[in-house]
């Protein structure tokens, strides 16, 4: 008997008819002989409007009632989808995060799961039945709720499925897995039957919203195959295994895109020991976290340091770098949020040269400017302007034969 762990987004369970769908999908499952750990995120767009409601009631909205508040929308979906399996004569018993052993730190909106006591549900599992476990949250180590932040419940997922030993995670998502690029902006663009580690915590990294990067990291750690699915079609997706060192690797995998991000630049940093150390020791003190960083040349002793954040931080990360700039001594602190980032990434760009040059030669011939490059072993990416982003995907899917 094989153990999986399927997990369902917003959108595999956005209504009745899609609750009943899944529950039919995780009972055949069953039938044929598996043993099933369901983890579900809140129906369709609940979490939104947990967070307007909240809005509407208050312009305060202390972090612990917050978590309190969000949770509330996964704990529907796994009682539905409880209620769903029953009536197709398969037992299910419904988990909270705490109740399902997840214990996080006491970082209330955005937790990290610290460890899993998975007992209620391996002794649900020997009963034959199926835990459904609400994902996204977990319980503090001063017990209180919280939630684990953007993709938590692919975090929750791949993290049980760690703790439980399962054979595979499988993600049932609106797409049908990972694809060479966007495919609502490369009309070409195709699925890939398996993907490395290494190369989808880059994709994830830079853009890629098929996987939660915390997921991706936690399944890297510890062995966990991933198996992206469409909940819609039910077909073979692609899978997300340690890197085969025998094949051949592609040069470019797939191309990501971003514009989720906007860049903040310091004037006239005074250019000596330890002043980045302060103005970056400050930004990440209040939880921003930075992607991209340009130092000019100094000049007259002065450098413009700039750097990207997500655009939901641009009200702290504004508020922080205007302060440390006063108290170091620089100039003006300006925001560019019409920036957007294009990536490629593939494990080949280790032992093939050029790929950096071909790049930059397509975003020529498109009158792109490159602001600000990024490299790793298996990635590259340029900042350059929101509105050529799309072109630039386009152009470069092609040239790079994908």
């Amino acid at each position: 008997m094989t153990l999986v762990v399927q997990k369902f987004g917003g959108t595999s369970v956005g209504d009745s008819d899609r609750i009943r769908t899944v529950a039919d999908h995780v009972a055949r499952t069953v039938r044929r002989g598996d043993s099933v750990v369901v983890v579900v995120s809140a129906m369709g767009k609940a979490t939104d409007d947990l967070i307007r409601l909240a809005h509407e009631v208050s312009a305060v909205q202390p972090p612990r009632e917050l978590d309190m508040l969000l949770t509330a929308g996964e704990r529907i979906s796994m009682s539905l989808l409880c209620m769903a399996l029953a009536e197709l004569g398969v037992e299910a018993e419904s988990f909270t995060g705490s109740q399902a052993g997840i214990v996080t730190d006491a970082e209330h909106t955005r937790a990290k799961i610290l460890e899993i006591k998975p007992h209620r549900l391996l002794e649900c599992l020997s009963r034959g039945a199926v835990p459904v476990v609400a994902g996204f949250q977990g319980v503090s180590t001063d017990s209180n709720v919280t939630t684990l932040g953007r993709g938590g419940s692919d975090t929750t997922a791949v993290a049980l499925a760690a703790a439980l030993g399962a054979a595979a995670c499988e993600i049932y998502t609106d797409v049908s897995g990972v694809f060479t690029a966007d495919p609502r902006v490369v009309a070409t663009a195709h699925k890939i039957p398996s993907i490395s580690f290494e190369e989808m915590l880059e994709l994830s990294a830079s853009g890629g919203r098929v996987l939660a990067l915390r997921s991706v990291e936690f399944a890297r750690n510890y062995g966990v195959p991933l198996h992206v699915r469409s909940s819609f079609t039910w077909e073979p997706g692609t899978w997300v295994v340690e890197e085969d060192p025998e094949m051949e690797q592609a040069v470019v995998s797939a191309i990501s895109h971003d514009a989720s991000e906007v860049k903040l630049t310091l004037t006239r940093v005074p250019d000596h020991p330890g002043v980045a150390a302060r103005i970056f020791r400050a930004v990440a003190d209040r939880g921003v976290n930075v992607d991209m960083i340009v130092q000019n040349t100094s000049l007259d002793g002065f450098t413009d340091i700039s750097f990207t954040a997500p655009k939901v931080d641009l009200p702290l990360a504004r508020e922080v770098t205007e302060a440390v700039a006063r108290e170091v001594g620089a100039g003006t602190v300006s925001v560019d949020t019409e920036i957007g980032r294009v990536s490629l990434v593939g494990a080949g760009m280790k032992t093939h040269p050029g790929v950096t040059a071909t790049m930059f030669e397509t975003l020529a011939k498109l009158d792109v400017n490159i602001e600000m490059i990024s490299t790793s072993a298996i990635r590259i990416s340029c900042v350059i302007r929101a509105d050529q982003l799309e072109a630039a995907v386009q152009a470069l899917h092609e040239a790079f034969g994908l």
